[in-house]
């Protein structure tokens, strides 16, 4: 089984890209989903993030609060930094056990699709990385449309992560979302078909 690693900066568009390999076959394993598998009620990172991050970060009937959370850790390093300490371990054992169910499922390519993919040292199990990129004026303007941010709370949400150039510099593929939806989708089935070569 061949492991792409998709990445990209907020709001860049990785989600498009991750859908379409999706419809060609690719098992995908998604790293904001798993994020909110353990955060969801009853999850497993709940404790931690309650005991490290207090009660204000969760709604009265105990579920968090997302927002409220985000506000906090993107406002200081030190707060983002508690919550990706405690996060990724319990994350990274999920992508290993989601991987293993691909393989045992005889998917040909999985794809893990991870915004922190660099940062949490994950292209480490990856074959290849394939990155979606933009420039930092269109990220933000379609950042603030997207979420509703203000200009400051949406470059505290770029602040982050790596840049779109870092992120860019060190994939093995570089795809270009500043044009149409359409325009993007278009280019991903001859970029699979690469890799299911390689396989």
């Amino acid at each position: 089984m061949r492991t792409v690693g998709l990445t990209g900066s907020i709001a860049c568009g990785k989600s498009n890209v991750s859908a379409v390999l999706r419809e060609l076959g690719a098992a995908v394993v998604d790293g904001d989903l798993l994020s909110r598998e353990l955060t969801a009620p009853g999850g497993p990172a709940l404790p931690a993030i309650r005991e490290t991050f207090g009660d204000g970060v969760f709604l009265p009937d105990g579920t968090l609060n997302r927002r409220a959370l985000g506000d906090v850790v993107f406002a200081s390093d030190a707060a983002r930094k508690r919550l990706d300490d405690l996060m990724q371990p319990l994350l990274r054992s999920l992508i290993l056990r989601r991987m293993e169910e691909a393989r045992a499922g005889g998917a040909k390519i999985c794809v893990l699709d991870m915004p922190l993919l660099f940062e949490a040292g994950l292209d480490a199990l990856c074959d290849t990385v394939w990155c979606v990129h933009l420039p930092r004026e269109e990220q933000l303007r379609r950042l603030m449309a997207r979420d509703s941010l203000t200009l400051s709370q949406a470059e505290a949400r770029l602040r982050s992560q790596l840049s779109s150039d870092e992120k860019a510099a060190r994939a093995q593929v570089v795809i270009d979302t500043s044009g149409s939806i359409d325009d993007t989708r278009a280019m991903i089935p001859a970029l699979y078909a690469r890799e299911l070569a390689l396989s």
